[in-house]
């Protein structure tokens, strides 16, 4: 989906998530996947230049599910050192910690970035 990441549009975003989870019968996944999306958008809503334009993909695998958010800077964000009480500055220390794994890459046609985060699918359990 694009969108314009502004803070209203991020709250919207969120529950899309939360319901196409859902939806895939995913609901353990929807507290990690919501807090990571909504890191994601908070940084391109704070840092993305020239514009918040952005697009996320949600894409289900057998054995996990990835969350990707595109954007036009092709700046890509640092991850500093931050004390876990700081108010601002944990968002990717954050994703880190919800997610299976993360990262990030710059676009090869210098368009923007693409910051991305799994997470394990959970296996049934067997009969």
């Amino acid at each position: 989906m694009e969108l314009q990441a502004l803070p209203s549009r991020i709250g919207q975003v969120r529950r899309i998530v939360s319901a196409q989870l859902r939806y895939w019968h995913l609901d353990p996944l929807i507290d990690p996947a919501a807090l990571a999306v909504t890191e994601l958008l908070t940084n391109v809503h704070r840092h993305a230049e020239p514009d918040k334009q952005c697009t996320v993909e949600i894409v289900l695998m057998l054995d996990r599910l990835t969350v990707s958010v595109r954007d036009h800077d092709p700046r890509l964000p640092c991850v500093p050192e931050c004390d876990p009480m700081a108010t601002r500055g944990r968002g990717l220390a954050l994703v880190a910690s919800v997610s299976q794994s993360w990262g990030m890459h710059a676009r090869d046609d210098g368009s923007g970035k693409v910051v991305w985060f799994t997470l394990a699918v959970p296996q049934p359990a067997a009969p």
